[in-house]
């Protein structure tokens, strides 16, 4: 799950589509496809597409460049803009011309949306799912009522939340190899699953157990803990050992991947609390707060692990232990949330997990919630 859901990824806003639903459906026409520029050379565009890679697209005077807001609906009230207005980063829906030479690509008509309107949006995104967000471990799912349970939290913050869906609801779901919140796709609410990760955004009761979903994003993720055995700086690669199988496992890290180290007085406090212990209340970190879902008190442990230093993948060691959630997958994983100095929490491991799953979606991009 930068919730970088994933999930709960998240530690979690949402990340958005870039275009509205109408103009996605456009977008699948051959004669279309949607991107992000990453080049400009004289009157040539190159966009990068989510599925087929580059395109090298002239740009002739005639062609009709419009300016959308993320999620903006109606093309009519599309801005037309100048060529010049074009820059690199800015999402584009590019339709070629079918009268263009045999052999190449010609825009008849662009409609982008700028790189800073679309970090505008996402922010505002993160800022929504922060406040009207809950997240964890789905418990079961009624397809005829449209009821999801989640469980969220461990150890002492464990608690059930009731998460009401309708035909109004969007679901979403993430793709089997994918950490992208922007690549989660519509999917019914039958492939949601027992033991899925999930985050839903809406209207919710006053103490969070209890929402009207407006919006749900899920997925099937791994847990894995063990032993770093090797690291390939180059490969962006670790093979590390799980500790439930005793089989080593390949973890792609991406710039995607949320990586943070626990400091070892804030591990050895989680670990208290997670086990129930003794002095749990005075693990409680010097900033409370909730996860998005409902008022935790203080030393909430999410928020901890929000707040524990970021890392690197050259920051890791061979033989020390790791903690992380990751896309499904047997023998090669890529990493969704990654933890380092996790020893005490190998003391209880399945609150551990539950703990680490439900963080990695916790808004559904990362450091959102910092």
């Amino acid at each position: 799950m930068k919730v970088r859901i994933p999930l709960l990824v998240a530690e979690a806003a949402v990340c958005i589509a870039l275009v509205s639903a109408a103009i996605v459906a456009v977008a699948q026409a051959p004669a279309r496809f949607v991107g992000t520029i990453t080049a400009i050379n004289g009157n040539t565009v190159t966009v990068r597409t989510d599925a087929d890679g580059a395109h090298q697209v002239n740009v002739p005077a005639t062609a009709a460049l419009k300016r959308i807001a993320p999620g903006q609906k109606d093309l009519s009230a599309a801005e037309t803009i100048p060529f010049s207005d074009l820059a690199v980063g800015d999402r584009a829906l590019v339709k070629l011309d079918p009268d263009a030479p045999a052999g190449t690509e010609e825009a008849l008509q662009i409609i982008a949306v700028k790189q800073a309107d679309l970090a505008l949006k996402q922010q505002k995104d993160r800022e929504d799912w922060q406040l009207r967000g809950v997240g964890g471990l789905v418990k079961s799912v009624d397809p005829s009522t449209g009821i999801i349970l989640l469980t969220s939290g461990a150890g002492a913050t464990a608690r059930t939340i009731t998460v009401n869906t309708t035909k109004a609801t969007m679901l979403k779901r993430y793709a089997p190899d994918s950490v992208s919140f922007d690549a989660a796709l519509p999917a019914p609410i039958s492939a949601i699953l027992a033991g899925d990760q999930l985050r839903a955004r809406g209207a919710k009761n006053a103490d969070g157990t209890q929402i009207a979903a407006e919006e749900v994003v899920s997925g099937s993720f791994r847990n894995v803990s063990g032993i770093i055995l090797s690291l390939d700086a180059a490969s962006s690669t670790l093979v590390v050992k799980d500790l439930s199988t005793k089989k080593p496992v390949t973890i792609h890290v991406t710039p995607d991947a949320q990586m943070r180290r626990l400091p070892e007085v804030m591990a050895r406090m989680l670990a208290v609390r997670l086990k129930g212990g003794a002095g749990s209340n005075a693990a409680a970190a010097p900033h409370g707060g909730s996860d998005g879902g409902g008022a935790r008190g203080n030393g909430d442990p999410q928020q901890m692990l929000n707040r524990a230093p970021a890392i690197q993948l050259a920051d890791l060691k061979k033989s020390e232990a790791v903690m992380l959630v990751s896309t499904a997958g047997t023998s090669e994983v890529t990493a969704i949330t990654l933890l380092a100095g996790v020893e005490p929490l190998l003391e209880a491991p399945a609150a551990s997990q539950n703990l680490l799953s439900n963080w990695s979606m916790n808004t559904g991009a990362p450091d959102a919630a910092q």
